[in-house]
């Protein structure tokens, strides 16, 4: 049996397997392409997993299907008039060229004004933008964590902000830290809110089992609302990363 991450073929579709120290399979699709990765048990061999995913390939095809249907936005060249989002407002980008530092201003909740030396960049222009939404998004964390983890009730002990192809957060229950999606800047607050949510919940269940369910249900009743707003919202570019 093959205990390394490796990947198997059901029906055409790649499904990547990770093998870890836990009690049951868990399957899922995730975006921006709808890729496949299943976590299994360390006992369980790769004919159980195709036959798991054999079981939902009707399923994974449904999620999938859902993803590539989604809005996508084209690679962003960083130029004006170009589309940007932030808290689920869209911005037209305008290219300001100055000598001075460059820096984002926000004008009239439609405009997103980039100040730049002449000489800036396609890669730099993005730099400064990448920079400046995680600065927003490190801003308004932690007093959405201090809401959220009194009312769920739990404790962390450290979070941070990344890039993350597959995931809009994660969370190491046995270090009590959360990592949230930078993408996330461009999303509705609220959207946001439930993803930490979805985080602190996990502290008291690992997985999405019923008792979890049970507990989003309990301290956000509209969670699924918040959910299928943000599957529904536009990906980023085809090559998000």
């Amino acid at each position: 049996m093959n205990i390394s991450p490796h990947q198997i073929s059901v029906s055409g579709i790649d499904i990547e397997i990770n093998r870890k120290p836990i009690k049951n399979l868990h399957l899922g699709v995730y975006p921006p392409h709808g890729k496949v990765r299943v976590t299994a048990p360390m006992h369980i061999c790769d004919e159980s997993i195709r036959l798991a995913a054999i079981g939902k390939l009707a399923w994974i095809k449904h999620q999938q299907s859902k993803f590539q249907a989604q809005p996508r936005q084209s690679q962003r060249e960083m130029v004006s008039g170009e589309s940007h989002y932030f808290l689920g407002q869209r911005y037209l980008l305008q290219v300001v060229e100055h000598q001075g530092k460059s820096y984002i201003a926000l004008e009239n909740k439609s405009v997103m004004l980039l100040y730049v030396k002449p000489t800036t960049s396609h890669e730099k222009r993005l730099e400064i933008i990448q920079q400046w939404y995680r600065a927003q998004l490190k801003a308004i964390i932690p007093a959405l964590i201090d809401k959220w983890k009194a009312i769920v009730g739990v404790e962390i002990n450290e979070w941070g902000v990344k890039q993350m192809k597959t995931k809009w957060g994660s969370c190491n229950i046995d270090d009590h830290r959360i990592w949230l999606n930078l993408e996330l800047i461009k999303k509705p607050l609220h959207c946001i809110e439930y993803i930490i949510v979805h985080e602190l919940v996990h502290l008291l269940e690992r997985h999405h089992s019923d008792r979890f369910k049970a507990v989003m249900d309990k301290v956000m009743p509209h969670w699924r609302i918040y959910r299928d707003e943000l599957n529904q919202l536009p990906l980023g570019h085809n090559d998000w990363s």
